[in-house]
């Protein structure tokens, strides 16, 4: 990829890696086409089972948008209709894992907030810092940061502004997982692993049921857990698995 977006994998695991250490990881618009050109890779390429996100160096997961490339949007519109990374992130169909390493402030927080599962280094930080310049996120921040915190603590950081240490992230809910600096990629692909043996079809139908928990009523939802449980069971997988039980070995699931 670009020499700011790095790629590779690791098994059934991708790593995608945001670049550019010298400036705290920020995104310009080159490196936002690039990372959504990924992540339809990453959904069109069936050896991929799962996916780490994660930014290069100990300084910085990402610092969100690169606040000098945001002058180069000459309206309004433009800006409004530029590639969104957060929003590529989101429609990514498999599991994505953040591990983030460091400052993950405005984009950079809307970034790890539109991963599945977030784990931490323990001198990460977090922050939407947004209102310090004079606007608000617009990949998601306050939707997610609600739904991860809690209504008091998301206002706490968008309305101030100011950061929470990793210990906050996790007290809140924000994040799953603390780990030692050196040891947090390998977790994240640790993590990445033991989701990449489970079925492939079984673990993207429960990404697709966990959205539907947060953005349907009850019933509707339960309904739709039901529906994808039994497309699911229809799958050769699903008969490999009861195989396996019965003959007391591990399965081997090809996401058929």
């Amino acid at each position: 990829m670009t020499g700011d977006i790095g790629f590779e994998m690791d098994g059934h695991v991708a790593i995608i890696t945001i670049d550019r250490p010298a400036k705290l990881n920020a995104m310009t618009p080159e490196m936002a086409a690039a990372l959504v050109d990924l992540t339809h890779r990453c959904n069109a390429d069936e050896d991929v089972r799962a996916i780490v996100l994660t930014g290069a160096g100990d300084r910085a997961f990402c610092a969100g948008s690169d606040i000098r490339a945001l002058d180069g949007y000459t309206t309004p519109w433009q800006f409004r209709q530029r590639q969104d990374y957060c929003d590529a992130i989101r429609r990514i169909v498999k599991p994505v894992i953040a591990a983030v390493n460091g400052y993950a402030f405005g984009g950079g927080l809307e970034t790890a907030m539109s991963c599945d599962i977030r784990i931490a280094s323990e001198t990460a930080s977090f922050a939407a810092p947004e209102v310090k310049l004079g606007w608000i996120g617009g990949g998601g921040m306050a939707t997610f940061l609600r739904a991860a915190c809690g209504p008091s603590n998301a206002a706490l950081m968008l309305m101030t502004g100011d950061p929470i240490k990793a210990e906050t992230a996790l007290d809140w809910g924000l994040v799953s997982e603390l780990v030692a600096p050196a040891d947090l990629r390998a977790r994240a692909c640790e993590i990445g692993r033991t989701i990449a043996a489970r079925a492939p079809v079984a673990v993207e139908t429960a990404k697709l049921n966990l959205q539907a928990a947060a953005w349907m009523p009850a019933e509707n939802a339960i309904a739709y857990e039901r529906d994808l449980q039994t497309i699911c069971f229809a799958t050769e997988d699903a008969a490999e698995g009861r195989r396996a039980f019965a003959e007391k070995r591990s399965p081997e699931f090809r996401k058929t």
